[in-house]
């Protein structure tokens, strides 16, 4: 039977110093010296990313007022209480944005949270015979 023929080339030593060239392996005088990047005008090191300037920006404290009293809160905190504010006042767009985002989290913590005990799926299962309209399977 014939072995397939790989992609990868073959290693050869270079005559007199003994260093193998190949597949990943290029000559000396090809590779880059100590020091010495292949992308010299890449990111710098230090360089931050989007997401990490904007966690930054969003965890760094402000001063808010709320009933008389100054207080210090992140400004995600901040933003998320004045979102409150407009909500209480009428602002439909803000209420949909608040309680999409309760809805989503609270989503999420309950779906990584503990498994139902017997009781509390003899609860639900109660719970759906009495308004059946509403009910889903109870999950496991």
């Amino acid at each position: 039977m014939i072995k397939p023929n790989n992609s990868k080339k073959a290693r050869t030593k270079n005559a007199g110093d003994g260093y193998d060239t190949g597949y990943g392996k290029p000559p000396k005088k090809h590779q880059f010296k100590p020091g010495q990047s292949g992308n010299p005008k890449g990111r710098p090191k230090g360089a931050k990313n989007e997401s990490t300037i904007l966690r930054e920006i969003m965890h760094q404290r402000i001063e808010v007022r709320e009933g008389g009293r100054a207080r210090k809160v992140s400004r995600l905190e901040g933003l998320y209480l004045r979102c409150l504010e407009a909500a209480l006042k009428g602002d439909l767009k803000a209420m949909a944005f608040l309680l999409n985002r309760y809805r989503l989290i609270e989503s999420v913590e309950t779906e990584h949270g503990e498994p139902l005990s017997h009781d509390e799926k003899s609860i639900l299962e109660e719970f759906a015979k009495r308004f059946p309209a509403n009910s889903r399977p109870v999950k496991e």
